[in-house]
């Protein structure tokens, strides 16, 4: 772009064209985004940039084995856009379980109820009938009385109630008397400045998109009740007899696990402040979520581990699971090693845990939350702490960096796959990568089935076949093979500056494409497109040899790292290892110039499994 013509349009305040400066593909929504300012070609969030926000008072009650759970919340919700909203959308996520609501798969007779049933509604302080209420069950959009112009604010208030469904996925029933209760609340959705109001259907496998809120939550229950939640205890000597309370204060400064409640001690009924009910109060400030669950018989393991070793800050790590479940009792010590290996800044991501607190529920879903996890039981320890790692780790992505994970489920997914690798190697060496290639890659490439080989930028709200592959294996290789191509030095830096601009905002895969270069100083266009825009998968061959000079193809085409296991007609070896730089200048073939005369050449891509590994070998 001619230099008079930008400072034209940067004086006038206007971006200058994205198309003129990106040569990825870019969805018109996405284009307009960068033209308004909101973002910026370097990859940092733009001069414009803006998102909304709302604090929460919430306060919910349950008393199983009843299934009746009733809540009411007062919502202050700040438009910090440029636009005059005239409407909001709320989510009412319990709605899935409703008969017709949208699912990716059947649903059980156990797992459906009547849904969220609002009982009343008001728009600061004027009453509203929930019957007016449009659009999918999941995702209602509400008239407002009175518009709300930019950088103003209104309150709404709630009062809701739903039932427990019987079958617990990643919320609901895991006994009589225990609870997950995940999505619980009615919440505003985002408002963003591509996409506008998220209006997606929430299917129960596309997982989170949420504004950074400040939150209060209060959860009612009877005596003799636990609660775990996201955010901090607040009245623990209100709700805990004295002696838990002090267990409880001791585990946030101890190295050790301590045993909150045991089973034995439970079964006294007398953990807890002998009140018809308690309420247990939990505050947590810039989250996307909270979640809570609560149960009569859950153990209570807790410690804590330095997660910041300048500030000297530690985050208390909690179980709470049934007394029979046996992999849970090194739930805390797993937890500790995790937080303070991924906090690390030797290790990957290398970013001080954010937040004061995770609890690792038992239950049926091996699925993240902002503070917590809920997990299912595992008969192998070894694969229980591998789950753990991965639903700890997602802490990063999607909840620090506010990924939109219905949309772009490899921005946060693929991130997980890869930090469960590289912890993973820490914990049980080659084992690490073993797991990795049977459990990420070998189901996937060795499906030819055409939904595996769509490009990962497809949005994960149009994917069902394909899901997984573009989730979770595909971009984790992808991360793999930049930080194999940047070298861990210049990788880690490109991450961490993307993740210092967009930590507490909503990046998007364009985002951290420009981020990556910007930092890295060089165009990795060609690298993304191979990866993120193509229906490319893994399978090199060898084309031939002569003389010193061995041709590789690249048959499928993605930009992969490699290494040559030479043997030499002198009766000597070497493994010549290959970047992903190699394929920068020919995508669809390279050439590699040997120190001398071969008599054997083997490819071997180790975690990039090869879709046809015959041609993979040559021999004179």
């Amino acid at each position: 772009m001619p230099r008079i013509l930008l400072a034209f349009l940067l004086l006038a305040g206007l971006a200058p064209p994205a198309a003129a400066q990106s040569s990825l593909y870019m969805p018109r929504d996405i284009k307009a985004a960068y033209a308004k300012g909101t973002r910026a070609l370097d990859g940092r969030p733009g001069p414009r940039y803006w998102q909304n926000r709302a604090r929460y008072d919430i306060t919910v009650q349950a008393a199983p084995p009843a299934r009746d759970v009733r809540g009411r919340e007062q919502i202050v919700y700040t438009n910090n856009s440029p636009d005059t909203l005239r409407q909001v959308v709320f989510r009412l996520i319990a709605n899935i379980h409703q008969p017709g609501g949208a699912r990716d798969g059947d649903a059980a007779p156990a797992y459906l109820t009547e849904g969220v049933q609002i009982d009343s509604f008001a728009v600061a302080g004027q009453a509203q009938d929930p019957k007016t209420w449009r659009g999918p069950a999941t995702a209602k959009t509400v008239k407002l009385p009175k518009p709300l112009l930019p950088h103003d604010s209104v309150r709404f208030s709630v009062v809701w109630h739903y039932n427990v469904s019987e079958q617990s996925g990643r919320e609901g029933m895991i006994d009589p008397t225990t609870y997950f209760l995940a999505y619980s609340y009615p919440r505003v959705a985002v408002y963003d400045d591509y996409n506008g109001w998220d209006r997606l259907p929430f299917v129960d496998s596309k997982e989170f998109y949420n504004d950074f809120n400040d939150y209060t939550l209060r959860v009612r229950v009877p005596a003799n009740y636990l609660v775990w939640a996201t955010g901090v205890l607040q009245n623990a000597d209100k709700v805990l007899q004295p002696t838990y309370a002090k267990r409880l204060k001791k585990a946030l400064k101890s190295d050790e696990v301590i045993h909150v409640a045991t089973a034995a001690e439970l079964a006294q009924k007398n953990v807890t402040a002998q009140n018809p009910f308690n309420t247990w109060l939990f505050t947590a400030r810039e989250v996307p979520d909270v979640t809570f669950g609560l149960s009569d018989h859950y153990l209570w393991d807790a410690g804590s581990v330095v997660v910041d070793a300048k500030a000297k800050r530690r985050a208390l790590m909690q179980a709470a699971y049934a007394e029979k479940t046996v992999d849970f009792r090194e739930s805390v010590k797993n937890g500790q090693y995790a937080l303070g290996w991924f906090s690390d800044p030797k290790n990957w991501p290398g970013v001080a845990y954010p937040y004061p607190t995770m609890t690792a529920f038992q239950g049926f879903a091996d699925m993240e939350y902002p503070m917590m996890v809920n997990d299912s039981p595992q008969e192998d320890p070894a694969f229980a702490q591998f789950v753990q790692d991965h639903e700890i780790v997602h802490t990063y992505f999607p909840f620090y960096m506010g990924i939109n994970e219905s949309r772009y489920a490899y921005m946060d997914e693929g991130w997980a796959t890869t930090f469960e690798l590289l912890i993973g190697r820490a914990e049980r060496g080659a084992a690490a990568d073993e797991l990795y290639r049977k459990f990420r890659v070998e189901r996937y490439i060795k499906d030819p089935a055409t939904a595996q080989d769509l490009p990962i930028i497809t949005p994960s709200s149009e994917l069902k076949a394909g899901y997984g592959n573009n989730a979770y294996g595909k971009p984790s290789l992808s991360y793999l093979a930049l930080k194999d191509m940047l070298g861990d030095e210049l990788f880690k830096k490109c991450l961490h500056t993307y993740m210092d601009r967009w930590h507490g905002k909503h990046p998007i895969p364009w985002d951290f494409f420009h981020s990556m270069s910007n930092t890295a100083g060089q165009d990795l266009s060609w690298f993304f497109q191979n990866w993120f825009f193509t229906n490319h998968y893994i399978d090199l061959a060898v084309a031939g040899v002569s003389g010193t000079t061995l041709t590789v193809q690249n048959v499928g085409g993605f930009a992969i790292p490699f290494d040559v296991a030479v043997e030499y007609t002198d009766g000597s070896k070497a493994t010549l290892h290959q970047s992903p730089a190699i394929w920068q200048a020919n995508q669809r073939q390279a050439t590699i110039t040997l120190p001398k005369e071969a008599k054997a050449v083997t490819l071997q891509g180790g975690l990039y499994l090869d879709a046809t590994e015959k041609d993979n070998v040559w021999w004179r």
